[in-house]
């Protein structure tokens, strides 16, 4: 069904608040929830996203009543007269030409669905780029890098037919002034000054619909992060992350943060204090010669794992998709030496998901991998046998390994986790968009809540460590005393077995390889990657 053939459905709203957060755990749980609140909003809805494709199938029973993507969904919401207030993020057009293009895209589909729908009044859609800037030092001297990334821009447009060439070149405002074609219509590339270069992003991913109801998390909007608790897809298809669906005060702070953050980060304004809300912010600097980032403004998210951190008595779990900020890491490591009663389980993807994946050996990556192999060896050295660090691969090997064989784990597709979640035994918890590095947790935009309901972190617990475990999993798994030891005996007895053998989806991860394929890069900020 396409937006000429579907009518405007108006959804009965929630006739309560939520009185309990809704968690959920991969896209095939969370896409559902989140296409229903755009159906069940009155008025306004105010969003923020890395990635939000109207492409996107929808999944939903209310969903594919009305149309086939979110484009439809998208259209049908503007027509029953809601105002969308999206903000949608921009990238370093040198650095990440195909996200800098694929963000342009999606201002092109909302525009096309404001105008589909007769209410382009509604609609006010922002490609948002974070206004810090690099300064000209650090530029110069990444002048060779400039040039590689410019020259691989340029292979990509050439590779693909006149049409989409065209088209993406329509889309990549920022490279206008330093693509051309040629005489032959190639696409080619002038440094005749070094571009400007944008380090940090706005990476949050959250909305919320009549300033009452709050959708956050980790999980952005494309088919690519489409996924089911079960991970069935071929391993570079899979995503495991998790969002929540809460109400009340929480849902007012994200509204302020949603109205506010541009100007924070530029500068002109301070963030408003919250309480459940916490939030990286940084703002661009007024001198940039020497530097290559902003200024961090605020650090919420860094000092709630901290302070929950401190307040553990027993158990910590964690899921992030990078362990990589080392002064993080040796505040967490002093905090294990300090509490030899205090385990940890960490659950992170194997690999990268450009290394896994795409098979790249670029600086950010090298770097990235040594910087986790560095600040795991510091949390292993303090914890000793009371930490497991664990990965997930599929149970089935029915695909073949890649050049570098970092697709598969122990010879199974990996489940690529992309999730961020901390667990403070049963008190405390967090949820947000950011990874445990030092761009998450000091440069760019992120976005998260605390929850200190201990039913709610209760809840939330049992969910996300049962998912990597056999269905009869036993108590021991989830016993603070006893969680280490039995997640780490049932890693190694599934390494040990072929991939169809295991139970769970649960293998040791492998500090080693992340080692060997790693590589420093002395005085490069630890934030770039």
């Amino acid at each position: 069904m396409t937006q000429t053939e579907s009518q405007t459905m108006p959804f009965e709203a929630p006739s309560q608040p939520l009185e309990t957060p809704q968690f959920l755990l991969t896209a095939a749980e969370a896409y559902p929830v989140l296409e229903r609140a755009f159906l069940n909003a009155r008025k306004e809805i105010w969003a923020g996203f890395r990635i939000f494709d109207l492409d996107t199938k929808l999944r939903s029973d209310e969903g594919r009543a009305i149309g086939e993507t979110w484009f439809d969904l998208v259209w049908n919401t503007l027509a029953r007269g809601v105002e969308i207030h999206m903000f949608v993020t921009d990238f370093d057009p040198v650095a990440c030409p195909e996200l800098h293009q694929r963000s342009w895209h999606t201002m092109r589909q909302f525009r096309a669905a404001g105008e589909a729908a007769g209410r382009p009044e509604l609609l006010d859609v922002d490609i948002a780029m974070h206004p810090a800037r690099t300064g000209l030092l650090p530029r110069a001297t990444f002048l060779p890098q400039i040039g590689k990334k410019l020259g691989e821009a340029c292979e990509w447009l050439n590779g693909l037919d006149g049409h989409d060439c065209s088209e993406a070149l329509e889309e990549l405002p920022g490279l206008r002034d330093v693509l051309y074609r040629d005489e032959n219509g190639k696409v080619c590339y002038r440094l005749t000054r070094l571009p400007i270069l944008y380090p940090a992003t706005h990476h949050q991913k959250l909305a919320v619909f009549d300033r009452e109801t709050l959708y956050i998390g980790g999980l952005d909007l494309n088919e690519r992060r489409y996924d089911t608790p079960e991970h069935h897809r071929p391993g570079e298809d899979t995503w495991h992350d998790v969002q929540l669906l809460l109400s009340g005060e929480v849902a007012k702070e994200a509204q302020q943060h949603l109205e506010e953050f541009r100007q924070v980060c530029a500068g002109e304004a301070k963030p408003t204090p919250a309480k459940t809300l916490i939030r990286t912010l940084s703002s661009r600097r007024k001198l940039t010669l020497p530097y290559f980032g902003p200024v961090p403004v605020l650090r919420e998210i860094r000092d709630a794992h901290i302070e929950m951190a401190e307040r553990a008595e027993r158990f910590i779990f964690v899921e992030t998709q990078f362990f990589r900020d080392r002064r993080f890491a040796r505040r967490l490591a002093r905090i294990g030496r300090n509490n030899p009663d205090l385990e940890m389980i960490m659950i992170v993807p194997a690999a990268p998901e450009e290394v896994a994946f795409e098979n790249s050996d670029g600086l950010d990556a090298k770097y990235g991998e040594a910087l986790q192999a560095e600040s795991l060896q510091m949390i292993q050295e303090a914890f000793g046998g009371r930490l497991f660090v664990g990965a997930a691969a599929q149970p089935r090997a029915n695909e073949a390994p890649d050049e570098n064989g970092r697709n598969l784990l122990y010879g199974a597709p990996l489940v690529y986790i992309h999730s961020k979640v901390t667990i403070f035994d049963e008190r405390e918890a967090i949820v947000s968009s950011a990874n445990l590095n030092g761009r998450s947790l000091g440069w760019d935009t992120e976005a998260g809540v605390k929850l200190t309901r201990h039913e709610d972190v209760a809840r939330l617990r049992e969910r996300v460590m049962r998912h990597w475990l056999p269905d009869d999993a036993e108590e021991r798994f989830f016993d603070p005393t006893r969680a280490v030891s039995a997640w780490r005996e049932l890693a190694l007895e599934n390494a040990s077995l072929e991939p169809a053998e295991r139970k769970g989806f649960l293998l040791p991860y492998d500090r080693e390889v992340a080692e060997r394929f790693g590589t420093s890069y002395p005085g490069v900020p630890e934030e770039l990657v």
